[in-house]
């Protein structure tokens, strides 16, 4: 609506886009967080804003926001969804020096809560022409005045706060409010949501489910007809988010209370079998009844699995957001399909996962979008450096990519087998294959405590019982995309940990980081050491006689898609920017990776790594 046309104004403005944009990053929306926010002037006697729902909301709905009584349409009109950061909307602090540090030093009552996501007006293509519209002021059965109104729908997810509706002006550079509908409340803001699942151990007699209530109570599962575990309950607060010389978005104005995650152990298991749980308590609420499998143990003779990296999220609805990765809903949706078809045992998703970035909140869709298949199957994960990496964290790069996160929502939504708290490594077995999954995040120089445990873990693997070895992490070490920020490859981690991976004999590592797909020929210190051959119309990799790991780059799971360079070294075989992720299949004598394109599910890249019936190796000290 502009401001001259709608008898409202925008308030002069000291703070802008430009000047915010390198704080907040990524989108035009995301810097509303550090801006004057006042009501509009003098706006119309005839604005309204109301919703489709006036009682409590569903754990997941959608709600119809209707403005009207606007007398001029303007495509600077916009509606966003509000949710505080701890408490109820109507407990915005009423001290305005409290806001001095954020920026906002506009006159009470101020928008103290920051944007989870907003529509244009114009989203609904009867406001500009005002198609919809009603006579306000007659005189002599002539319509003197007339008012136009739209509709929008949000995707609402129980992130167990108020939510509340604000109608502005002026885009997303020079915003005013216009009008706010009543808060909203979630029916239940205890209700236990968004289990997921991961492996404890190798021998798949055990798993871990993870949820997320607004209960600090234990909870319990509920499994196998009759057996329980009760839940250990942890939470984490903005004093453990980290910051620098201005706040971080996790530490100011993107924090929101995370509630409280519980994880409990289904013990008593048998591998590659099918149960069935539900998760909550009597007085908090009840999951559904869901159906899980456990993947095969260590030595079994079968493993499929799927693979992705930067997945993240996006809307579900027409919504602009801080940080979209626009492909996420394609690939969530395929790879549901799969875990759904009862061919897969487990899924590695490595590295930057939800795409939070400091904005809490965002973890509470992020959970809620994969429940389709991480409920089902055990959910593995590495860390990256959207989960990570902060100045002054301790991580390898000082960029401010985890948004004050710094790895601890991460681990406690995703709690791995890992070594320690702030150690995110850890292996596991399934079935022939061999899991070796790192932090590219924290320190792996030669004589580092990772280093160690990699090169330590590497040389204990028993070739007999698990003859594959894969090597996953977040930043690849090969990749013909080039960045205009940072470098893709960082030569000091390759010089570290590449001669670990050949002294060791590692088959096949799968790397993110960089959104899109490649494969590289078995790849020693850029050198290609073999090449595959066709058997049946399939790239094939004879490790009878080892030579050098393959390389798969697999971070097309969601963010937008990086271009490659024009000029390709010889070690880079395939190069697809398509959204999708990896089909694995492992026997004991051959793994077949295929690339699925998630849009057209139709397999565009597909290899396999063979070996002969003597599967011992001389590994050299």
């Amino acid at each position: 609506m502009s401001p001259s046309l709608s008898s409202s104004s925008s308030p002069l403005l000291i703070d802008s886009v430009d000047e915010y944009m390198n704080y907040t990053a990524i989108s035009d929306m995301r810097v509303l967080n550090r801006r004057i926010l006042a009501d509009c002037l003098d706006p119309n006697p005839y604005l309204f804003i109301n919703t489709s729902t006036e009682g409590p909301l569903y754990d997941e709905t959608y709600v119809t926001v209707t403005v009207g009584g606007v007398l001029v349409p303007d495509k600077a009109d916009w509606i966003a969804m509000i949710t505080p950061a701890n408490t109820k909307i109507s407990d915005c602090p009423l001290n305005s020096l409290l806001y001095v540090q954020t920026g906002d030093i506009s006159s009470l009552p101020l928008l103290c809560h920051y944007p989870v996501k907003a529509q244009y007006v114009s989203s609904d293509p009867s406001y500009l022409n005002c198609s919809k519209w009603k006579c306000e002021v007659y005189e002599n059965n002539d319509c003197l005045v007339h008012s136009c109104s739209a509709s929008v729908t949000f995707h609402v997810v129980n992130f167990r706060t108020d939510v509340e509706f604000v109608f502005f002006t002026g885009g997303f550079d020079a915003p005013c409010i216009l009008k706010r509908s009543d808060p909203l409340s979630f029916a239940n803001p205890k209700q236990p949501l968004y289990g997921h699942l991961s492996s404890t151990d190798s021998t798949a007699t055990s798993m871990r489910l993870t949820w997320v209530s607004g209960d600090e109570n234990e909870q319990v599962v509920q499994y196998a007809e009759g057996r329980s575990s009760t839940s250990q309950v942890s939470t984490f607060t903005q004093d453990d988010m980290c910051s620098g010389i201005l706040p971080s978005p996790a530490k100011d104005f993107g924090w929101h209370e995370p509630g409280y995650v519980h994880t409990a152990i289904m013990s008593g298991l048998l591998p590659k079998q099918t149960y069935s749980y539900r998760y909550g308590s009597d007085s908090a609420g009840w999951s559904d009844q869901i159906k899980f499998n456990t993947p095969p143990a260590t030595g079994s003779d079968e493993l499929k699995f799927l693979a992705y990296g930067d997945m993240g999220k996006a809307p579900l609805d027409p919504s602009k957001e801080h940080y979209i990765q626009p492909g996420s809903i394609s690939v969530v949706e395929a790879v549901t399909n799969e875990v759904a078809s009862g061919n897969v045992d487990s899924i590695f998703h490595i590295g930057d996962i939800s795409y939070a970035t400091g904005f809490l909140v965002e973890w509470d869709f992020f959970l809620s979008f994969i429940e389709p298949l991480a409920s089902h199957v055990a959910y593995m994960t590495a860390i990256g450096n959207h989960e990570r990496d902060y100045e002054g964290s301790g991580s390898v790069y000082i960029t401010p990519d985890s948004g004050g996160e710094c790895g601890v929502a991460y681990e406690t939504y995703f709690p791995m087998p890992a070594m320690g708290k702030d150690k995110p490594w850890y292996s596991i077995e399934q079935a022939t294959v061999h899991f070796t999954v790192i932090s590219t995040e924290h320190e792996w120089n030669v004589d580092s405590e990772q280093y160690n445990w990699i090169n330590e873990d590497l040389a204990s693997i028993d070739r007999r019982r698990t003859p594959w070895s894969i090597f996953l992490g977040h930043r690849p070490m090969y990749s013909s995309s080039e960045s205009s920020i940072l470098p893709n490859v960082d030569d000091g981690f390759v010089k570290s940990i590449e001669p670990l991976l050949m002294k060791n004999k590692v088959d096949l590592v799968f790397f993110g980081h960089v959104h899109n797909y490649e494969r590289t020929c078995a790849v020693y210190q850029k050198t290609c050491e073999g090449l595959p051959t066709k058997i049946n119309g399939i790239d094939t990799y004879n490790n009878s006689n080892y030579t050098a790991p393959v390389h798969a780059v697999i971070g097309m799971g969601g963010f937008t898609l990086d271009k490659f360079s024009d000029d390709a070294a010889e070690w880079s075989i395939v190069r697809i920017s398509e959204f999708g992720y990896v089909r694995v299949h492992a026997t004991s004598q051959k793994i077949t990776v295929e690339f699925v394109d998630s849009n057209t599910t139709e397999v565009r890249d597909r290899f396999q790594i063979i070996k002969g019936g003597d599967l011992e190796y001389s590994i050299p000290k």
